[in-house]
């Protein structure tokens, strides 16, 4: 039996409120993030990570002092590995913190596979995010000499049991607000990103567009009110909009109730558990929203991990490369 390691890929997060720094760094020195050439680009990552740590330290401590990033993955995986069954391991590869590709890469050289498909967690494909992954990953693999053959999942922003997991989570929800009283505005939040990239050619905004649009079409729910909008907005460069708190500040003079549910995000973390959980319920709040509810993200829901294992077992009968 062939042996297939499936490499799940993700952003990655300070396991320590010491390693924010090092790991905005990272971050920062990413030209697919910051697209200067390198002797310009890394001492301004530096700069930037030493100014955004003080804020982003304050946001991991709210969290215990790490990401749950890691630990949310590695669910995950095993979860995947799991349905997958025998033949199959999954590896975890994360972008900008530990385990990063280099160190999987070593990992997955160890275990010897015959095939390799590479599985991002983001499923709206951009430049920032996924091609930067699979870009680190082959550098990683081929400096470790794995020459078995590779593909890589690009994208699924309309995959079914993607789509489904979402609307699963977000139809009771829809429910609990509406009994309360007055029907409630569904926003569908994804992570912003600076309108340069986009007029660069990315696809993400389409892609999470078909997102939200697949998602309102399964639940079925003639009348919804519902609206794209992208949070975590940082710097100052225009970003795709509308914004998610301008969403929030709208909800609150309209006097509507809100359910918040992000479609770009697979697992908790910072922008979840932080951004939308305590800053956006405080803005809520403060502007006078009737209710707010935020939907969980799909995680290890059974219809999103079974989503997983169908775009593994495509990848395998493609080409590689």
């Amino acid at each position: 039996m062939a042996r297939v390691a499936v490499v799940l890929m993700n952003l990655g997060g300070p396991d320590s409120l010491e390693a924010v720094r090092p790991f905005l760094v990272n971050l920062f020195s990413d030209p697919a993030i910051i697209g200067l050439p390198g002797p310009l680009r890394w001492p301004l990552a530096r700069l930037l990570a030493w100014r955004r740590a003080p804020v982003a330290r304050m946001i991991y401590a709210r969290l215990g002092g790490q990401s749950p990033l890691l630990a949310n993955t590695n669910a995950q995986a095993q979860a995947l590995e799991g349905v997958l069954g025998s033949g199959y391991r999954c590896f975890v590869a994360m972008r900008y913190w530990h385990p990063l590709s280099a160190q999987t890469a070593g990992e997955v050289a160890d275990w010897a596979p015959d095939e390799i498909v590479c599985l991002p967690l983001y499923p709206q494909f951009s430049t920032t995010t996924t091609a930067s992954s699979l870009t680190s990953w082959l550098f990683a693999a081929k400096q470790q000499g794995l020459d078995c053959p590779t593909r890589c999942v690009r994208c699924y922003p309309c995959e079914r049991g993607f789509i489904e997991a979402l609307a699963r989570l977000i139809r009771p929800a829809l429910d609990i607000v509406s009994n309360a009283g007055q029907g409630p505005r569904l926003l569908l939040t994804a992570h912003g990103l600076p309108m340069k990239i986009v007029h660069s050619g990315d696809p993400y905004p389409s892609q999470v567009e078909q997102t939200a649009a697949a998602v309102v079409e399964v639940l079925a729910k003639p009348g919804l009110d519902w609206r794209v909008c992208y949070q975590s907005r940082v710097g100052p460069l225009r970003w795709i909009g509308p914004s998610t708190d301008e969403e929030i500040k709208r909800a609150g003079r309209e006097g509507v109730p809100l359910v918040v549910a992000p479609i770009s995000f697979v697992s908790e973390h910072s922008e979840t558990l932080v951004e939308l959980d305590l800053d956006y319920r405080d803005l809520a709040e403060a502007a006078g929203v009737p209710a707010y509810y935020r939907v969980a993200t799909v995680s290890v829901e059974p219809a999103f991990i079974g989503a997983l294992a169908s775009l593994v077992h495509r990848a395998l009968s493609r080409a590689s490369i």
